[in-house]
């Protein structure tokens, strides 16, 4: 039987800068934590995407940080007008659908703004391999970012990269609590460990890695396919089409109709 899971925040990590170590500078603060707090076979790591973003270089100039949203945009979703400007809901490079790209200009200096690492799993995983080696077990490693959602106020952390954890949990075939066979069931376990995380990490508290322990189960030993497998797309995307694209294409069947 499980004992429960617990999750805190990782002291003693300074301002990540371009270049900066991450393994070194989150082992440092792993090390400097209190006995009980040192990894553990089984630990999840749940790491802001912002210092990855910082340390692989991912901070650019951007007086005008639309140019920026721009520039890492795929496709457009949605927009909408408000009083502060125009929000982009679009699909970006990572195949993610985000308010704005990911792109962020909180937590970094003025006049510039962060940009999604390139690769986040491919981060995880250096991540992961870097601080298994230096404290010798065997652990999972999340990246997180803030994300709305449709239908739903507010926002909350999801996994955009993952190492060494299972990303989703298939429960369809087996049986629920009146015996019934599950069709469509998989719980987003990723997404759900990374918004745990976030309630203690804070998004102004200046601790950006948590400590997710009590859910060895859903960490491999091997790096996995990683949170890009999480992206729905294709055929399975019942939203494929944007209200941009919609409104596009209704306009274009009306003119052709007029003009028969």
């Amino acid at each position: 039987m499980s004992e429960g899971m617990r999750v805190w925040a990782l002291a003693g990590i300074p301002e990540v800068r371009p270049g900066d170590d991450l393994v070194a500078l989150v082992g440092a603060a792993l090390d400097a934590a209190p006995p009980e707090q040192r990894p553990l076979d089984g630990d999840i790591l749940v790491v802001t995407s912002k210092i990855v973003s910082k340390a692989e270089g991912r901070v650019v100039q951007a007086a005008d940080r639309e140019q920026a949203i721009t520039d890492e945009t795929v496709r457009v979703v949605a927009t909408r007008e408000h009083a502060g400007g125009v929000t982009r809901i679009v699909e970006n490079r990572l195949g993610l659908v985000m308010a704005a790209a990911g792109v962020d200009s909180s937590n970094t200096a003025e006049g510039t703004v962060l940009l999604l690492p390139l690769d986040p799993d491919a981060s995880a995983r250096a991540l992961r391999h870097g601080l298994q080696q230096r404290h010798g077990v065997r652990l999972g490693v999340i990246l997180s970012d803030t994300a709305g959602r449709p239908w739903r106020l507010g926002q909350t952390d999801m996994a955009i990269g993952a190492a060494g954890v299972a990303v989703l949990e298939d429960l369809r075939g087996t049986l629920d609590s009146h015996g019934r066979a599950l069709q469509v069931s998989q719980a987003a376990v990723a997404d759900e460990i990374a918004a745990a995380a976030e309630l203690v990490k804070g998004k102004a508290a200046g601790r950006p890695v948590a400590i997710v322990r009590g859910l060895g189960r859903h960490v491999t030993r091997d790096d996995g396919p990683g949170a890009r497998t999480l992206v729905r797309t294709g055929p399975d995307d019942m939203f494929a089409r944007g209200s941009a694209e919609a409104y596009a294409d209704g306009w274009k069947d009306a003119t052709a109709h007029d003009r028969r």
